[in-house]
């Protein structure tokens, strides 16, 4: 998968299924309910007050390594843009799975009107850390005690989408 054995895509309702299974076998990751999921899938993007952008990653035999979530609201330059929830299947993690992924969802945010991409990632996950950081993120604060089982602080990374001018 190193070499770019996978494809990004924008998720479908026959993605939904996966999507929950996946979660559900990664520790770290957002439990949302299935419905979530697929209400993002029916919904209607186009011009909306909020709208998710929400990717998946497959690899060999259109098999599933990952999922990426990111939510606009509003519709000026002025908004930020939230890196809801990534996923990466453990045996295709370090394989460029997350990093497409992210900037996937940063590029759909950014032809959404928003200004910035923020996300809360664990304080002592120093791989995603590293992660976002190789994409342009940058700590913008902290938030004590913000995770649970176990309890841990959240760092807010943020990422500018439009440059200067």
């Amino acid at each position: 998968m190193r070499a770019g054995g996978f494809r990004i895509r924008v998720a479908g309702a026959a993605d939904v299924a996966g999507v929950v299974a996946l979660e559900r076998g990664i520790m770290e990751a957002p439990h949302w309910a299935e419905g979530e999921y697929a209400a993002i899938v029916r919904a209607d993007n186009a011009g909306g007050a909020v709208r998710r952008g929400f990717f998946v990653a497959e690899g060999e035999g259109r098999r599933l390594l990952g999922f990426a979530v990111g939510k606009v609201i509003g519709s000026d330059t002025e908004g930020v843009a939230e890196l809801e929830s990534v996923a990466v299947e453990t045996s295709a993690r370090r394989g460029g799975v997350g990093r497409a992924l992210c900037a996937a969802v940063a590029k759909w945010c950014g032809e959404q009107g928003a200004a910035a991409l923020e996300l809360e990632v664990r304080a002592g996950s120093v791989g995603a850390i590293a992660l976002y950081s190789g994409l342009g993120f940058v700590v913008a604060g902290r938030r004590a005690g913000y995770y649970f089982a176990p309890v841990e602080d959240a760092l807010l990374m943020r990422l500018d989408l439009i440059g200067d001018e």
